[in-house]
């Protein structure tokens, strides 16, 4: 399995990006996935996910800001972000989830076997 996350930068608030996540190794249209963050000095954090069904859930943090999308097609996940704040500032991960895991268990990071290597967004103010 490998993901390959990338489209992190500099960005200023209230600006937007679009994260990508490239997967291979596995077959990508039968697997949750999700965004995962890391702050500086914070532990790792739910973002976002979707499943194989295409039902997505994310972070109140993130709630009306962030949109998780998938392209079965291209084994490719995204993560669109706008009105990036200054807080949003992160090493970005994507993860398979395992197929075991439930709707609840998708926010706890020790239910997924796989991490991309991540990308940093920073948000100036």
């Amino acid at each position: 399995v490998q993901l390959q996350a990338s489209g992190g930068g500099l960005v200023q608030a209230g600006d937007s990006l679009r994260l990508s996540c490239e997967a291979s190794g596995f077959n990508f249209n039968t697997y949750t996935l999700s965004w995962f963050r890391q702050g500086p000095g914070k532990e790792r954090e739910f973002v976002a996910r979707i499943t194989r069904s295409r039902y997505t859930g994310y972070a109140d943090s993130v709630k009306g800001r962030f949109t998780v999308t998938r392209d079965n097609a291209k084994s490719t996940l995204y993560l669109q972000m706008n009105s990036l704040k200054p807080e949003d500032t992160a090493v970005y991960y994507c993860a398979v989830a395992r197929q075991t895991a439930i709707l609840s268990s998708l926010q706890d990071p020790t239910w997924y076997d796989h991490w991309g290597q991540g990308t940093q967004v920073t948000v100036s103010s």
